[in-house]
């Protein structure tokens, strides 16, 4: 291990690893030593397999519905077999907006969609892993500044989401300390270049969010990836936190 290497031996599990903040947070974790599998749902992760493989990582991919609890129990037990028998780091980035509806149409089957894709994931996901993390593990939620600020027009059910990652995350730090395993979250506000905001926000709102930021700039999906290898790799005293990734658009 090394300052450039700082996971050198450690594996990893990234769930939506295929595209966008996951495929850069998958590259990143091997980049720093990780030997990384990822899962992925629409966006197949193939070239990040083999662009892990280049770095001369141990790398596999697997689809996966997270939202199904017993694809999710397969998937983690075969994700850690391809690995060693264990997970070290698990970064919980499947999810997404699914869609933007105003509360007043919202139907009961779009709410529960957004909460089960971004939310029940990680809890599936996280309960699965534990029986093969050992002491010292480190678990990364990619929750988002819309947990903290209500989110875009439409968007009431991915925030109440990525709230609920939250306590999720300061829940389960007080519950796993005691096993040496730490909880973070990482809470990335406008992120350019990604098919999120591509699909999902107009061109418009894409210039109003950089304008409201206090460095003049987006956020880039490798932003966000060194915040998550610097959680993955810390000597174990951060835990239970939320870090802002918003370039100051939003202050607490």
């Amino acid at each position: 291990m090394s300052d450039a290497t700082p996971l050198l031996g450690r594996t990893a599990l990234v769930t939506g690893g295929g595209t966008g903040i996951g495929r850069e947070v998958a590259l990143a974790l091997g980049r720093a030593g990780a030997d990384v599998a990822v899962t992925y749902r629409t966006h197949d992760a193939a070239e990040v397999v083999a662009e892990l493989r280049a770095l001369g990582r141990t790398a596999e991919a697997f689809a996966l519905d997270a939202t199904d609890p017993q694809a999710v129990r397969e998937v983690v037990a075969a994700a850690a077999q391809a690995l060693g028998g264990r997970l070290d780091v698990l970064v919980n980035n499947a999810g997404g907006l699914v869609g933007r509806v105003p509360l007043a149409e919202m139907s009961a089957e779009h709410w529960h969609t957004v909460l089960d894709v971004n939310l029940t994931s990680a809890f599936l996901v996280t309960q699965a892993v534990l029986e093969v993390m050992p002491a010292g593990g480190r678990v990364v939620q990619v929750s988002s500044a819309a947990g903290q600020d209500g989110g875009g027009a439409g968007a009431s059910a991915y925030a109440a989401a990525k709230a609920g990652m939250d306590g999720l995350t300061r829940a389960l730090a007080k519950e796993l300390g005691p096993r040496g395993i730490t909880v973070n979250s990482v809470a990335p506000g406008f992120i350019g270049d990604t098919p999120f905001h591509a699909r999902f926000t107009p061109e418009t709102g894409q210039r109003a969010a950089v304008a409201g930021t206090l460095v003049g700039r987006a956020g880039t999906p490798q932003d966000v990836a060194a915040a998550v290898v610097y959680l993955a790799s810390e000597p174990g005293f951060v835990t239970g936190a939320v870090l802002d990734l918003n370039g100051g658009g939003h202050l607490r």
